[in-house]
């Protein structure tokens, strides 16, 4: 029992990291109906740029999410403006928006390997090995820290939504754009404001992440898988249905190392294996498609 409670802990908190790498990428898709394989590329330039104004500046890395997240949300607008708005819209400008987006991020990561090399960084305060008792479980303070600050995250997206008039706007473009134009909302700022905000959203998950866990110009690869199995599982476009997802996740790779003669190194593949099954038995998700519910 003792075991379970601390695998139970620990699935939990691995889960508020999913969530905050995938909301961003949700929030893009249930907007713009576009997969953004940038998200990947900036979940890596996250990290690096926490890691490099802690290493710098002497920035807290909880700290630096404020201006680190600004940042991104202004790289995302200029990308968006530049270079998304360009695209068709339909089948086709679909696929070129994964082209598109992916030469994005091969642009990032290539960055990252002229800057910083191929070496792995690590993200270490004072306060990295401090630990917290739970249940008799010894956690760390960064995982605990992470865990509430996804919490906000979702929090701020949920009032985001439902309680300004941007949110408002950001749901009726999702819904029905043609209708948005009669009624004079500015869709492409809209668009643009949204795509900025799931960039800013990845940068900050990128950053919780490399608080956690080694990192180097790939990371963001496995990541970008992760928070599309966690966006896909939720539903399409549901908010509150990612953060489910991504604890139904954290969960089944957490849980799977009591399978007898199970392989460590194929945890990961768990989840890809869950969800291939919910898109043969249940394509819209566990929670069905929404528009930012």
């Amino acid at each position: 029992m003792q075991h379970f409670a601390e695998l139970f802990i620990a699935s939990v908190l691995l889960a508020g990291l999913y969530a905050a790498m995938a909301f961003g990428l949700g929030l893009i898709y249930g907007v713009l109906r576009i997969v953004n394989l940038a998200h990947g590329g900036v979940i890596m330039a996250g990290a690096y740029a926490g890691w490099w104004l802690y290493e710098m500046v002497g920035l807290d890395p909880y700290l630096s999410l404020i201006p680190v997240a600004a940042a991104a949300f202004l790289f995302g607008v200029v990308i968006y403006r530049l270079l998304v708005r360009r695209l068709p819209r339909g089948a086709a400008g679909g696929v070129q928006s994964l082209l598109l987006l992916f030469g994005v991020w091969l642009i990032l990561r290539n960055i990252a390997y002229l800057l910083f090399t191929g070496n792995d960084q690590t993200l270490r305060t004072s306060y990295s090995t401090k630990a917290l008792s739970l249940a008799n479980a010894s956690i760390s303070v960064n995982r605990v820290a992470v865990f509430f600050i996804a919490l906000a995250i979702l929090l701020f997206l949920h009032l985001l939504l439902r309680k300004t008039y941007l949110g408002k706007a950001i749901r009726a473009v999702a819904q029905n754009p043609d209708s948005c134009t009669l009624v004079g909302i500015p869709i492409e700022r809209i668009y643009a404001l949204t795509f900025g905000i799931g960039t800013a959203l990845a940068a900050a998950g990128g950053l919780l992440g490399a608080t956690l866990f080694p990192f180097s110009p790939s990371f963001g690869s496995a990541e970008l898988l992760k928070s599309f199995v966690v966006v896909v599982l939720g539903g399409l476009g549901s908010i509150a249905g990612t953060a489910i997802a991504a604890l139904i996740l954290a969960m089944v790779e957490i849980f799977s190392i009591l399978i007898p003669g199970f392989p460590v190194y194929l945890t990961a593949a768990v989840g890809f294996v869950l969800l291939v099954l919910v898109l043969v038995l249940r394509p819209g998700g566990l929670f069905g498609q929404r528009v930012l519910g």
